[in-house]
């Protein structure tokens, strides 16, 4: 019961990201960094996943790791491209259909 232990906190932290990204939806700063947390959680998880099962082909978690940094990257240019047209960072103020 306590070896599988280590295997609930990952689902856990997961399950609180998700309710952090649902409640939050006043500034894309915060959003964005409750998306990053899922993210980091899931690399968690699959690392004690891999671990346990003793695979010792860790390079699933190299790719993972790319496309979260990639991840990451854009959805910092559209904060930086929507902090420049409109000034802040307020869902409010952003409507997808105006230029």
């Amino acid at each position: 019961m306590i070896m599988y232990m280590y295997m609930y906190i990952p689902i856990f932290m997961f399950f609180l990201s998700c309710l952090m990204f649902v409640s939050n939806r006043k500034y894309l700063l915060i959003t964005l960094l409750s998306l990053e947390f899922i993210v980091l959680t899931l690399f968690l998880f699959l690392f004690l996943f891999l671990y346990k099962n003793n695979m010792s082909e860790m390079y699933f978690l190299m790719v993972f790791l790319v496309f979260s940094v990639c991840e990451g990257a854009l959805g910092l240019s559209i904060l930086v491209s929507m902090i420049r047209t409109h000034g802040n960072n307020y869902f409010q103020s952003f409507n997808s259909l105006m230029c």
